[in-house]
Order: C-alpha cells, then structure tokens, then sequence
C-alpha cells in the first residue's frame, strides 16, 4: 500500500511537471536554452549570435551586450565568436527556491541599429540536495495502554531540490512494535505517523529505538534520517482528541495584527488534571510559522502575529500539540493548513533598461528610443500589468514581450517646433482597484541643418549718391536661421558677377559676420545708374545651406557735369550763319544744340543770350529751353553787316553748371539779290554738295545705327529671357547714352546724357523727369494727343515711344553721332516748318526720393 501510494504520487509530479514544462515553452521568449545548474565556469549554453541571426564579425561593432534583470552576472557571451557561457557559479535552489520552473532571462540588445532579443536560459535541478530533518533525533512517548493501531504523527522531511529530486520515500528501520504510515493528499503533501502493531509493555520494554530513513527520487539518490527514541509511559491511558486531524483557513494577506485565525478543540476522556488540556506549537514548526502566529495555551486560538504577505509566504503548515496534565502527559496533534489569498497591494515597477538620446530630428519613424521593462510582485491578474504612453503623438510603445516594450519613433520630428518631449510612461495591474506607476522620460531632440536662412525681405532697394566716399557703409543685411548651435551661424558673401567688363567684387564688397554692404570706390550716376547684385547668406552646418538676396542699387544723380555746346556752335571757332536783312520779326536764324551727362533736373538745360558790348538793343534773342535764336523785330542797315552773339547754357542742379556757345551771323542786303542770289545759288551748291555728301555718310550710318540698335535689342531680348528663366540673378550694368527731349512749343529737339527714363514734356505740363527717345526725330504730339501726367515714379507715357530701352556704350555714341548729323543737317525751311512761339515753364524740382 505504501509503495502503491508513492507510486501515485511520483506520476502526479511527473506529469505536473511536464505540464509546467509545455505552459513555459509556450510562453518562453525568442530563444531558449537549457542549463544544469553548478554548471563550471566557460560551459557552453548556446551559440547565441547564430541562434538570433546576427553576424559574429558585426558582434563589436554594432556594440553587442547582454543585460541580466539580475544583480548576478551569472552567464555572459564572448564578443568574438558570440558563444553564450556560465560565468559564474549557479545554485537553482539559491536563485529559484522551489519553483517548479528556474530560468535566467536575458536582454541581448545591439546598438547599432538598436535591435532587442530575449533569450530564455532554463536553469534544470540536480540531485545536489539531500532529504533532511527538523531535528538529528527526537523523543517520543506512548502509553503502555494505547491501543494496537494507535498511530503517533511524525514531522517529514523536507529536499531543496525539486521535481523528481524532491520526491521522497520513507521508511523506518526494522522492528517489532512499530511501522510507519504514509498518507498524500490532494496537494502532494505527505503525512508521515508511527502505527502500534504490537501492545507495549513498559515492564518488558521501556524503550524502542527507531531510525527514520528519507530517500529522494534522483540519480543518484540521496538520503536523510532521524533517530527515533520511543520511551513507554504508564499511567494516565487517555490523550487529549482533536475535532479533525487537519484543519483549512485561507485568510487574505492584508489580514490585521491580532486577528483570529483559528479556535482549537481537543478533548480528553480522563478526569481532573488528566483531563486538562494545554495547546502549543511543535517543536518542530518553523521560525516563520512562531514569528506570524501564537497559540493562546488555554483557550486554543491562534492569531496572527505580525503582517502576512503573499510575496513572501503563499501558505503555512502548523503543527499543534494539544497535551494533558496527567503524569505522565499525554497529547494528541492536529495540523492547520493556512492558505494566503493575494490582494493587489504591490503597485507596479517601471524601468528603463536603454536609452538612447538625443533623438536627431531626422530619425525615420520606427526608431527605437528606449527599452522599458514592468513588473508587479503580485500574482494574477493583479500582477498583469498594461502600459501607456501620455501625451499621445510622436512616439508610441510596442509590446515586443512579456512585461517588455520599446519607445518607438511613430512621426517625424523638427527641432524648430519642438526642441523636447517630455513623455510619462503609465504602468497599471489588473487588480481592483487597479495600482499604478508612473515615470518620466525627457527626449531630447538634436538638430540638424534643416533649415536654410531666411532673409527679412526678399528684395532690397537702396538709394546712394554719386560720388561717395570710398569704404562707405550703404546697406546691412540681415538673415536668420531657425536652427541650432552652429547650424544657425549664418556668414555673408557677395554673388559675384560680371558688372559690364569689370568684377561685382570691385564696386561692392560684404562683411562676412555682420552683413553690411559697402561701396568700394566712387559709384558715378553717368556710369552706372542702377547696380543689381546678389548677396549670399550661408550657414555653418553640413552640409551648409545658403539663400540669396537681392539687392538693387541705384546711384542718384549729383550735378557734376557741365552742359556741352554739341557744334557747330561749341567754342569760339563757330559757323557764320548767312541771315537776309529783309526776315520778319520772330524769323528763327539759328539753334544752339547742348547736352548735359547728367540727368533729371540737373540735365534741364536753359539758355541765355549775353548782351553784346556797344549795343544797346540787339535785334535777336534766344529760346529760353529751345536754344534757337530768332528775330525779335526786322533787321535795318544800323544793326551792321555781322553780328557776334554769346549765348549761356545753364543746367538746372546746385550748384549750377553752364558752357557757352558763339554764333556768327551775316547779314545780306537784299539789293543785291540777283548778285547775291547767284552767289548764295553757288554757295547754296556748294553747300548742298557737302550737305549731300554729310547727309550721305549720316545715312550709312544711320543704316548701320538702326541695325546695329536692333540686333542689340533682339540679343536682349533673348539674352533676358535665357537669364529668367535659366540662371541666376545676373548684376546689371547701364552706361550712359544721350537721348533727345521734346522740351518747348517750338517742335525742337535739345540733347541730354539721362540713361533712366526721360519724360516727353509740351506745352503748360510739367514733367519730373525726361523720356528717352530713338533718334528719328518725331515731332512732338499736341495738347490733344497727350497722354495724362504720370504719376510719381511711374513709367511715363509717350505716344512716340512709350517703352525706352537702354543701350551699349558703343550704340549710345552710334545715337549721338547720328542725332548730331540730323540735327546740324536741317535747313533754315525745316526749321520754319518746326519753329513755333512760346516757351514753357521752368521743370518741376527734381525729387531724388521719388524714384
């Protein structure tokens, strides 16, 4: 019967083990391993390199460790040829006490990209403990009168080892009085009791010794004993009885102090002080046991004595002696098996075993940031615990295995919005209520060269007057970039360029650090009237990142060119003009022609006839801004056969400039008219000859002139519509050219150096500027064909020639040459046809501002 019962019970372990056994293969991690413990130091557990996949010559590189939840390093892994080995002494019953299952869970994580495995090594029992005793030896009594049968309980033995190993069998050296009984209940727990097979006679034996053999069920087995010593009592033939032989309490482990557990009864048949009964514990109970309890040795109530915890203790086993006064005493024994219930009173723990920080802001979504790892020392669903991640957004946890997660990268990042993140990771059981723990976690964003800088306008225009200081400071730039560090250190340099044969570099330059613009050297309106340039700003970071700016320059007109009397009036060598002495009042006999390099108000020009010394009234006078001189009564026989007139030219600037010009006129008499007729006619052929032979070259070169101009035209045309669309901002360089104005009532043209925009101005209106026109000489439109006055700043209008355009240095001269020849060609009947009275006003003010 006793082989029968461990028989029953060895195959109830063996198949709760392998029941444990399949749950944990089950649940086990991504690999697992199996390691007899008091392994030497360098055994060989696995190739764990090749088991997870990775390269054995990638291990150092990509910064290959193992992390143990542990505080002992017990295994450890060789980086050159990733072969995990025991590192250090294991003791299963030291690490795992009794659990049916002991395993070692590691963290194997490689940096570089961060990847995260778990390895589960089994730590498997060894037959390393034998069975022992609570005591080496141990006294027992029995009455000479008990009863055949009568049994008497035995404290067992107990193995650290477990499984099969754990397995105990007992049996007791041979006799003739006793035999040993050994009873297992449902929860494997084996109760051992002596059994009376023979009367006991204390006058034939008074004493029986017995020795107690316990053997575990491993290979090989080992065994444990204990020396029995049985004294036969006479006297007092009743024991104290219990109600039950085995008493079940569970009680909740947030139990108070004092509480009541349980009231013992125990019974005794004798009479007086044999029948009074006195509880207490075995001597055999465990410290544990007398620390969380006491037995009240009258009443028979066993309270708590202390905190009961579940972590600590799932159950106790108590052993109770209920024993007589009677001489000798006599006891009887019961056992209490108490049963600790789990509450959720262990909140759950959070740990961060990697991190990895400062997160670049371009790190792609499905990074990993961090490894976190929860526990809950409670069982159950108090001991499942959930994670979350608070605020919701750009990072996410991903459950990778049991109580184990990884911060992941979920969007994308920009250090200009968010420079960090402040998450809080939330743990939370499943008890009720539910407990919960929190930690938080900064994450740092570095920043990378993401951002260009950026300039506060994407265009400047700048006003400068001619003639400035070399070294002098005419605009600052400014940019600013949203990045960090020296990513955001921004440095300034010109865009150079070709500024007509000459470099950008030798008008301009920038400083490197603040931005400012100087001019290099004296800028001259005549030579460049608007410069267009662009300026780089350049970050430090890498790759460094660059915007450009552009700037327009635009020189401002000074008066520092005088007018020039264009000929045949310029100088004291002047033409003679031959005039009738019979012209009408108001008969225009000659015309100065001026030019002026400047521009706007500076290039108005006026002009004044000098009085002749002697002369009291000259029959003459000159235009006010038409230049043409022309009668102002009939000429008589005292004005004399020759006149000398001076006449002023003045501008308009400050301070004013002028030129003069020398006209010579010869008056014929017209009494002679047949004689002067024929010499005039031969003069006149003479003339004309040269005039023809002039107008002759004027014309190849005027042919020359509009091809010229407009083969210049198409070339800009193309050459701008190639720079828009396919290159960068090129700097403009505009030399100077003359240009005709429309400038009086009287139909005439008057020449200026302007190279902006020029103003066709008539009658009563008042222009700010002058209008450029080409050089075929138009007449200019009535009051009704005016267009209306522009407004300041605007492009003015001209029915004529309503868009000028500018010109080469080379087609300028080819235009003033040209004009000139035209313009000295012209015969006195022309210049009737044209001549008209009135003068106009004098110019509005020239506004620098208004450009």
């Amino acid at each position: 019967m006793m082989f029968s019962c461990q028989n029953r019970l060895r195959s109830h372990l063996l198949l709760f083990s392998l029941l444990l056994h399949i749950a944990w293969e089950v649940g086990s991690g991504q690999v697992h391993y199996s390691l007899q413990e008091e392994a030497r130091h360098g055994t060989f557990v696995g190739r764990i390199a090749q088991d997870l996949g990775l390269e054995v010559g990638e291990l150092v590189s990509r910064l290959f460790r193992v992390v143990s939840k542990g505080r002992t390093d017990y295994l450890e892994v060789n980086v050159q040829n990733g072969i995990l080995f025991v590192n250090s002494w294991i003791d299963r019953e030291e690490l795992c006490g009794r659990s049916p299952v002991c395993s070692i869970h590691l963290e194997v994580i490689v940096d570089k990209p961060l990847q995260v495995f778990h390895v589960e090594v089994e730590i498997k029992d060894v037959n390393d403990n034998p069975p022992v005793f609570p005591t080496k030896s141990k006294n027992l009594f029995f009455s000479e009168s008990r009863p055949l049968d009568s049994t008497f309980p035995l404290e067992g033995a107990s193995d650290a080892d477990t499984g099969t190993n754990a397995l105990l069998s007992y049996r007791l050296s041979p006799n003739e009085y006793f035999s040993l009984d050994v009873q297992t209940n449902e929860e494997l727990s084996q109760s051992l009791s002596l059994v009376l097979r023979k009367p006991l006679d204390r006058e034939e034996t008074s004493r029986v010794n017995l020795l107690l053999i316990a053997t575990d069920g491993g290979k090989p087995e080992l065994t444990g004993t204990v020396h029995l010593l049985i004294k036969v009592l006479d006297v007092n033939d009743n024991e104290p009885v219990f109600d039950q032989s085995l008493y079940k309490v569970r009680l909740l482990e947030n139990t108070a102090n004092g509480t009541l557990v349980i009231k013992l009864n125990a019974s005794d048949s004798d009479e007086g002080s044999n029948s009074e009964v006195i509880y207490s514990f075995s001597s055999d109970v465990p410290s544990t046991v007398q620390n969380k309890f006491k037995i009240d040795a009258r009443t028979g109530e066993i309270r708590i004595k202390g905190q009961l915890d579940y972590e600590e203790a799932k159950s106790y086993e108590i052993q109770v002696i209920a024993s007589d006064k009677g001489t000798p005493s006599m006891s009887g024994h019961c056992k209490v098996s108490l049963k600790v219930l789990d509450i959720n009173d262990n909140a759950p723990e959070v740990f961060i075993t990697s991190l990895s920080l400062p997160v670049r802001e371009d790190a792609s979504p499905g990074t990993v940031i961090a490894l976190i790892s929860v526990s809950d020392r409670d069982s159950g669903a108090n001991g499942q615990v959930t994670c979350s991640l608070s605020p919701q957004g750009s990072f996410t946890l991903v459950s990778t295995f049991r109580n184990y997660y990884s911060l992941v990268l979920e969007g994308l990042l920009d250090r200009e919005s968010v420079p960090a993140y402040e998450l809080v990771v939330t743990a939370r059981d499943g008890g009720t209520p539910a407990l919960w723990a929190e930690t938080s976690l900064s994450v740092g964003i570095y920043d990378v060269n993401d951002n260009a800088p950026v300039f506060e306008q994407p265009e400047y225009t700048v006003f400068v007057k001619e003639n400035n200081p070399p070294g002098c400071h005419i605009f600052t730039v400014l940019a600013s970039d949203t990045d960090a560090l020296e990513n955001s250190l921004v440095s300034y340099s010109l865009v150079d360029r070709q500024v007509g044969e000459r470099l950008l570099s030798s008008y301009v330059s920038v400083h490197s650090e603040s931005g400012k613009v100087y001019a290099l050297q004296p800028l001259d309106h005549e030579e460049l009237e608007l410069l267009q340039f662009q300026v780089s700003a350049r970050d430090a970071g890498f790759p460094p990142l660059a915007s450009n700016v552009s700037l327009q320059v635009f020189v401002l007109d000074e008066n520092d060119n005088a007018p020039a009397v264009l000929p045949p009036h310029a100088g004291i060598s002047s033409v003679s003009e031959l005039v009738s002495q019979s012209v009408a009042a108001g008969h225009v006999v000659a015309k100065i022609r001026a030019v002026d390099a400047d521009s706007g108000y500076n290039a108005w020009l006026s002009y004044e006839l000098q009085p002749e010394v002697g002369v009291s009234r000259s029959p003459f006078r000159v235009g006010l801004y038409t230049g043409e001189i022309s009668t102002i009564r009939a000429l008589e026989e005292s004005d004399g056969p020759r006149q000398t007139l001076l006449v002023l030219v003045k501008d308009h600037g400050e301070p004013l400039l002028s030129a003069t010009a020398t006209v010579i006129l010869s008056l014929v008499e017209s009494g002679l008219s047949v004689k002067a007729s024929s010499g005039i006619a031969r003069q006149s052929e003479v003339v004309d000859m040269s005039k023809e032979n002039v107008l002759g070259d004027v014309n190849v070169y005027l042919i020359i002139a509009i091809c010229a101009v407009s083969s210049l035209l198409v070339l800009s045309l193309l050459l701008y519509v190639a720079l828009k669309y396919s290159t960068p901002f090129r700097a403009v360089y505009s030399p100077g050219k003359p240009t005709l104005v429309c400038t009086s009532g009287m139909n005439s043209w008057s020449y200026s150096q302007k190279r902006g925009q020029r103003i066709c101005s008539g009658d009563g209106i008042f222009k700010n500027d002058l209008m450029a026109f080409s050089p075929n000489l138009p007449s200019c439109p009535s009051s009704e064909d005016r267009s209306p006055q522009p407004e300041l700043g605007s492009a003015p209008s001209c029915k004529q020639n309503n868009s000028p355009s500018k010109m080469s240095a080379t087609t300028a001269e080819i235009h003033f040459s040209v004009a000139a020849a035209v313009g000295t060609g012209r015969n006195v009947k022309k210049a009737k046809e044209e001549g008209s009275t009135g003068s106009p006003g004098p110019p509005q003010k020239y506004q620098s501002d208004s450009l």
